[in-house]
């Protein structure tokens, strides 16, 4: 297992660097130091770990603790954004949910998976009555979801993830009153986690 861990790790630092197309097994091999035989023993193609590595998104990252609603639907999405930044694991399954067509893969499930983690905290943010009425929250989820995708791949292109955090609260900016009780929104935290002070977003 730790030679396992130890190739998926490497692995999601090439990948990450360089993209599936240009990331060779020999790189993955030698960052990860281990024999040809340890890395065919778990896994039999570059193909094999670029899936292994998007199939543990979620596992690469340690979501805020809090109870379900609004806020902590608006904290995880911060949370994500310092991870882009950070978490090179995490990073690459992102990159290679992007990039499976290069490596023949059509699979959906990293994205419907954040989208059902969405839809739980906005199914508690309506029992806490913090929506408003007519809002769909698994249509939400799935909007959420696929805007939060693109608002970081812009990020990425543009900036390296530089303004990401920036980006995210712009999208907050503009979905809450949507969706959110105008009561409810004065009660949030909604700035992003940086130091040095931010305006309220909304209100």
């Amino acid at each position: 297992m730790r030679t396992r861990e130890t190739v998926l790790r490497a692995a999601a630092e090439v990948f990450d660097e360089c993209g599936y197309h240009a990331a060779s097994i020999r790189t993955i091999m030698e960052r990860a130091q281990v024999t040809q035989g340890g890395m065919y023993f778990h896994f039999k193609s570059k193909r094999e770990i670029a899936e292994a590595v998007v199939a543990a998104q979620q596992s690469f990252v340690e979501l805020p603790k809090g109870p379900d609603g609004l806020q902590r639907l608006i904290d995880t999405s911060y949370h994500l954004a310092q991870e882009l930044q950070n978490n090179v694991l995490f990073r690459a399954s992102v990159r290679l949910a992007v990039e499976q067509q290069e490596f023949g893969g059509r699979d959906a499930t990293a994205y419907e998976e954040w989208a059902e983690h969405f839809h739980r905290q906005l199914m508690a943010a309506r029992t806490r009555n913090e929506l408003r009425f007519g809002v769909d929250e698994r249509e939400f989820a799935t909007i959420l979801m696929a805007s939060y995708s693109g608002v970081q791949l812009y990020s990425h292109i543009s900036t390296g993830r530089r303004d990401l955090l920036e980006q995210v609260a712009a999208l907050w900016r503009y979905f809450l009153p949507a969706v959110a009780r105008e009561e409810v929104i004065t009660r949030l935290r909604v700035t992003p986690p940086v130091s040095g002070g931010a305006k309220h977003l909304v209100g």
